[in-house]
């Protein structure tokens, strides 16, 4: 089992940044990979990036590649999503997840998710 919280959301004017966080509790947290998401009111559930359980893979959705990044430590148990440059259409709940398969970009590939955390970009 692993239980994740996310963290770091707010409010950022547009071109500003924000560091999302996902501690991760349970044995097996380096065994998965995982994800980050975001849903925004009335859209559905989208792909944003996912790193493989060393980190020595990532996978990003086109529309922040260049802007985010996402990054893990195995040792506290956290994964990161570093978000630059950014734009009012990122504005969402932000979800961390972890899956059994490096690189899903649907949601349904996931096993585990966290509550989730609100990104407010104003222009």
């Amino acid at each position: 089992q692993v239980q994740l919280v996310e963290s770091g959301g707010g409010l950022v004017q547009a071109g500003g940044s924000l560091r999302l966080s996902c501690a991760a509790s349970g044995r097996t947290f380096s065994s998965y990979a995982m994800g980050w998401f975001r849903q925004a009111p009335g859209k559905e559930r989208e792909f944003v990036a996912a790193i493989r359980w060393s980190g020595g893979s990532t996978y990003y959705a086109d529309s922040v590649k260049g802007r985010f990044t996402i990054s893990r430590d195995n040792a506290k148990n956290v994964v990161y999503l570093q978000m630059n440059s950014l734009k009012p259409e990122d504005t969402a709940v932000y979800y961390c997840a972890g899956s059994t398969v490096f690189g899903a970009t649907i949601p349904q590939r996931y096993n585990y998710w966290g509550q989730g955390t609100q990104v407010t970009v104003s222009s």
